[in-house]
């Protein structure tokens, strides 16, 4: 049996590469004391997308002698992932390609040489992690955690107990996760005012953004309270940069059929695993597509990862890329199937895109609707990448992704996904067709009621009580009882980024909505009458 640690690289190398898996190569004590004694990429949020794209990409540039060093990782939240995914796998995991034909790329991923805590509660990981922050050497301290991992406030606009802590008593008690992080800074500011960047890979618009205001939430506080000192705060705006990205590639859940195989390759560590309330594998799966744009501004030097695909291009074009893959081109599209496959009763994307009615609803939102707005950014054609979506990701049998999980925290990406491209069409708005009925598509969701009448699990979102209570007597075969229920929804401009009834779309969702809860197959038949026309 093929074990997944550094040791076994080594006394089982044949036996490795028989089985198909592709090994680095570089010198594993090496890199790991380079990476240990001058560190230079910190990554916060160590999922799946992490392990798929990001860290192959270090990896690629060690392996051509570009680089020296590895990435450290570390997690704010669900310490669990260090305990269960990483350590006991010597930070090591595989990264496997699903390709459309059925073939399976396995490769090695060893450049994560360490994994630490963010947490006060381990001594020795918060020291560690205080002595990564205050290396000169450190250039990147990058994200992956969602966008409501950056939230500081609830959906109130009350801090969490743990922020409105820190930001009364300073960052030498800090407890929030974004809270460690930001007295962390501090300790970095204090060491020596040393320049790094923060990149935010989230989907988030603006991302370089969002994570410079949860940055200076803090340091404006403390300032305030004289906690810290006023140059604080000149050194996060000037020695600190907060670059924009568009990150895009395919990363579900753990594949059955991968699974199956690597079990067929006598591969060991093949077990789902529990992390806290979440589900990993020492093993990520993923499509082969991949891009990333990035900003280039990095103020204490980066990788050369332009050497391995990333774009490195002006702020104004990452925008434009950003708004065309989140708000026009694929994130739209994926929330689309999201919620009508969960409806319509599937569980496998690929599956979807056999559906005439729902490939063709997804067709006219992205070629129909959102390229009349679109901003063509010149380093990638939106139709183009569209035409890849459609044609070759999506349908793709061997990516496992299900709508459940591109249906999780809906509420959050709504406003970008689709109140973008509302925005871009201005007073011409209401003559939308298709956006509003995806809109309308996920009113219908939070039900809990599929087409068929069964009531089914819906997807964690940090605001599904309250939306779920907004609808409350909203009953499937009486169209009458939606009736006013949907204006706390549509109307908020911090879901959709503006008020869809002023912009000329509430009542047509509300009118979309009233069809589809007319009963069994209304979904179904909703579809057909508009979408087949």
């Amino acid at each position: 049996m093929l074990h997944l640690n550094r040791r076994s690289f080594l006394t089982d190398k044949e036996k490795w590469e028989e089985k198909g898996f592709q090994l680095y190569s570089f010198d594993d004590s090496r890199v790991t004391q380079e990476t240990i004694g001058h560190p230079t990429w910190l990554h916060v949020g160590g999922g799946n997308i992490f392990r798929a794209f990001v860290a192959p990409l270090q990896q690629q540039l060690i392996e051509m002698g570009e680089e020296s060093t590895g990435i450290i990782v570390t997690t704010t939240h669900n310490m669990a992932v260090i305990d269960s995914v990483y350590r006991p796998y010597d930070n090591v995991s595989v990264a496997v390609t699903m390709h459309q034909d059925g073939r399976f790329d396995k490769n090695i991923i060893g450049n994560i040489v360490e994994s630490v805590a963010c947490t006060r509660s381990r001594q020795a990981d918060w020291e560690r992690m205080q002595a990564i922050f205050t290396a000169p050497s450190l250039q990147i301290v990058s994200f992956t955690i969602t966008e409501k991992g950056y939230k500081l406030t609830d959906y109130n606009g009350n801090y969490f107990p743990d922020v409105a802590h820190d930001l009364a008593n300073g960052p030498e008690s800090t407890e929030s996760g974004m809270g460690n992080l930001a007295a962390l800074t501090y300790a970095r500011y204090k060491h020596g005012e040393y320049p790094m960047a923060f990149l935010s890979l989230d989907n988030c618009s603006h991302n370089g953004d969002v994570i410079k205001k949860v940055i200076h939430t803090f340091a404006d506080e403390w300032v305030k309270h004289e906690l810290v000192e006023a140059d604080f705060i000149t050194y996060i705006d000037e020695k600190i940069s907060y670059p924009y990205s568009m990150i895009d590639k395919i990363v579900p859940s753990y594949s059955e059929t991968v699974q199956k195989h690597l079990q067929e390759c006598e591969f060991k560590n093949n077990q789902v695993i529990s992390a806290g309330n979440s589900q990993y594998a020492a093993v990520v799966n993923a499509e082969a597509a991949q891009y990333l744009v990035v900003e280039d501004d990095f103020p204490n030097g980066r990788p050369a990862l332009e050497k391995v695909g990333v774009i490195f291009t002006d702020r104004e074009t990452v925008n434009k890329v950003e708004r065309m893959k989140v708000g026009t081109c694929l994130n739209p599209l994926h929330t689309t199937l999201a919620v009508y496959g969960c409806l319509l009763g599937y569980t496998l994307v690929a599956d979807e895109m056999k559906d005439a009615e729902l490939t063709r609803l997804i067709e006219r939102i992205g070629y129909d609707e959102g390229l009349k707005v679109v901003v063509d950014p010149g380093v990638i054609n939106p139709k183009a990448f569209i035409t890849e979506l459609l044609e070759k990701r999506l349908p793709n049998p061997n990516v496992p992704d299900t709508p459940q999980r591109i249906a999780a925290d809906t509420s959050q990406k709504v406003g970008v996904r689709f109140g973008e491209t509302i925005k871009a069409y201005g007073d011409k708005a209401k003559t939308l067709e298709y956006i509003p009925l995806a809109i309308a598509g996920w009113c219908r969701y939070l039900l809990g009621v599929d087409d068929r009448g069964n009531v089914f699990e819906l997807s964690p979102d940090p605001l599904l009580q309250d939306l779920q209570a907004f609808l409350q007597g909203v009953v499937l075969g009486d169209g009458s009882s939606a009736k006013g229920k949907l204006k706390p929804i549509l109307s908020n401009s911090d879901i959709f980024g503006s008020d869809l009834y002023e912009v000329g779309l509430g009542e047509k969702i509300e009118a979309y909505f009233e069809e589809l809860i007319v009963g069994p197959g209304a979904v179904r038949n909703t579809l057909k009458r508009y979408i087949m026309k």
